[in-house]
């Protein structure tokens, strides 16, 4: 910890008392597929100003491929296992937090900032992911929503502000006529002819879009993507219209701005799963006193290590990467009483911050990330644990004696459709519909030879070293994690 404060010193030029004013954007079901990140086929030329202005992430990871539970390990740097929220929020599903976790919006309330948040929400309860204001907007019309923001980076405060705006794009579509007036697609997408307001279509030739390779390469599949692809492009825009309102109110000078998104694409072989196209994601941070810029960084970092970096940008964590004691004092009497409870004190995450590291494209140190998934809909338990290295990654599939569960609407995707109605010997990327629905209870890859995953090694004699070496790393992380899946250790 000395080693991180003394870089954090060199490299950054702000002091206490400068502004330090943050914005959140977090897109749904988005994988690295910017101009940025190397996808040649796509236009996102504001997010790829923003990525040269700041820091990309290449090695960027969720630690759950499900919309409430990763939001819940965004706001909270705690795994779910943790923090209790481990589905989706909404209906009958009813996943929540325990009522004394302390979340992001809390704490800064606490360090005396003013927050609001915009968009999709998708955790509970209420009183634990607590923002002073809710700015209207529908989360399928992101221009709209940075106009809705204005008047709340416009406005005259002595406190910082937080924004926590997050968009329904690119997720497949779905919800009230309300919320998608425009007779939309299955990506969310109006109709010919159609747009949301202030938004300008992109529409993409289905045979130039680029197939990841954990996909199969069809026709169904391609048409899929250029239709993800062209949600992608209104974020953008709408991403744009925000830091313009940024600019105009005088704040962008002070703001640290940072662009996510909860997981990867919503398809089979990403979303609800832990393999890479699911735990692979964009990360975007731009720090306004970082001196380098354009950066590209090698860490591997996790979601659970961005509300330790938003809290130190902002001056609410101690030298130990904790909490401030001062902060805590005065959230105490905001921590409901409730039937659950968590056993993890406040103040302490399972993440640390990455501003220190932010102008540097080399890192030492960050080498290694965990994931943690038990639930996406109520009906899909299927527990699995995740420790991903720079070459090797190690899956722990506790239930996998059961069938691999569908979210229903990946189930119904086209392209998973088409391959399933070709028999359990079609291809699937580099998997089978067989291999895809019954898997191993240890899934050994080695990213850089194999980066989709398709020759799975925890059977391999030569590789059983590293099979070791990667369950013990995995203990190791439940047991100071507190996860109660590491009973599954000890009995069967």
């Amino acid at each position: 910890m000395i080693r991180i404060f003394t870089v954090l010193l060199l490299n950054c030029v702000w002091t206490s008392a400068a502004p330090k004013n943050i914005v959140l954007f977090v897109a749904d079901d988005q994988s690295p597929d910017l101009g940025c990140y190397g996808n040649q086929a796509i236009q996102t030329p504001n997010m790829d100003a923003l990525a040269a202005d700041g820091t990309l992430f290449l090695n960027a990871f969720c630690t759950t491929a499900s919309c409430s539970a990763s939001r819940s390990v965004i706001l909270t740097g705690l795994h779910n296992h943790a923090n209790g929220h481990y589905g989706h929020q909404h209906s009958y599903h009813k996943f929540n937090s325990y009522a004394n976790i302390i979340s992001l919006p809390v704490y800064l309330s606490g360090a005396g900032y003013r927050t609001a948040r915009c968009g999709k929400y998708h955790v509970g309860p209420e009183n634990v992911y607590k923002f002073d204001q809710s700015i209207p907007g529908n989360s399928r019309s992101p221009v709209v929503m940075a106009d809705n923001c204005k008047s709340f980076l416009r406005e005259e405060s002595d406190k910082p502000f937080f924004l926590y705006i997050c968009t329904s794009d690119p997720h497949r579509g779905g919800g009230t006529a309300t919320e998608l007036p425009y007779n939309p697609d299955r990506f969310g997408n109006p109709k010919p002819g159609a747009s949301y307001p202030g938004i300008t279509e992109k529409i993409y030739d289905p045979a130039k879009v680029s197939v990841p390779g954990f996909l199969p390469d069809t026709a169904t599949c391609r048409a899929e993507i250029a239709q993800y692809y062209q949600s992608v492009s209104r974020i953008d825009q709408g991403l744009g219209r925000l830091i313009q309102h940024l600019k105009e109110a005088g704040k962008w000078a002070d703001t640290l701005f940072l662009y996510i998104s909860d997981h990867g694409i919503a398809m089979p072989g990403a979303k609800t799963t832990l393999y890479e196209g699911g735990m692979h994601a964009p990360c975007i941070v731009r720090n306004p006193y970082e001196k380098n810029r354009g950066v590209k960084s090698d860490a591997l970092v996790s979601w659970v290590d961005l509300t330790p970096s938003i809290l130190d940008f902002a001056g609410a964590l101690g030298n130990d990467g904790k909490s401030k004691t001062e902060v805590l004092n005065k959230l105490k009497s905001r921590i409901v009483t409730g039937e659950q409870r968590s056993r993890l004190a406040g103040g302490t995450f399972h993440g640390r911050s990455f501003i220190p590291i932010l102008g540097e494209t080399s890192t030492k140190d960050w080498d290694e990330v965990y994931a943690s998934h038990t639930f996406h809909e109520i009906t899909m338990y299927y527990p699995m644990r995740v420790v991903r290295e720079r070459r090797y990654k190690l899956i722990w599939n506790i239930a996998h004696d059961l069938p691999y569960p569908f979210a229903s609407d990946l189930w119904r995707a086209p392209t998973w459709q088409a391959q399933y109605k070709q028999g359990m010997s079609a291809p699937y990327g580099k998997k089978t519909v067989r291999s895809y629905i019954h898997r191993a209870e240890f899934e050994l890859y080695d990213i850089v030879n194999d980066p989709h995953e398709g020759k799975n090694l925890a059977d391999s004699p030569i590789h059983q070293k590293t099979l070791g070496q990667l369950k013990l790393k995995l203990k190791t992380f439940q047991q100071k994690t507190g996860d109660p899946w590491k009973m599954k250790w000890q009995y069967e």
